[in-house]
């Protein structure tokens, strides 16, 4: 199990953007979470098992909602993280 952490900056506050990112989520059947950041930007966490479509994931997050304007998507790894997760949530 592989856990990343992803960071998208540009207006993806208050534009349905984490809503938008669980949708994709759901529809990948990529585990993790989403939740707004003080700084503006949107940090995603995935737990990766093999076989999930990250690079589509990245994709749809790079376009964003309609009323999105994404500015950068940056993916890294994140080690030492000890949660397991299941299914995909907005976390506040």
């Amino acid at each position: 199990m592989v856990t990343r952490r992803i960071v998208v900056s540009g207006l993806v506050q208050g534009v349905g953007y984490r809503y938008f990112a669980e949708r994709v989520a759901h529809r990948l059947r990529i585990s993790g979470y989403v939740r707004n950041q003080r700084d503006g930007t949107v940090e995603i966490v995935v737990q990766l098992k093999g076989g999930e479509n990250i690079d589509s994931f990245l994709e749809a997050l790079r376009q964003g909602p309609t009323a999105a304007h994404v500015r950068n998507v940056e993916m890294h790894s994140l080690e030492g993280f000890a949660e397991e997760l299941s299914g995909f949530s907005v976390r506040l």
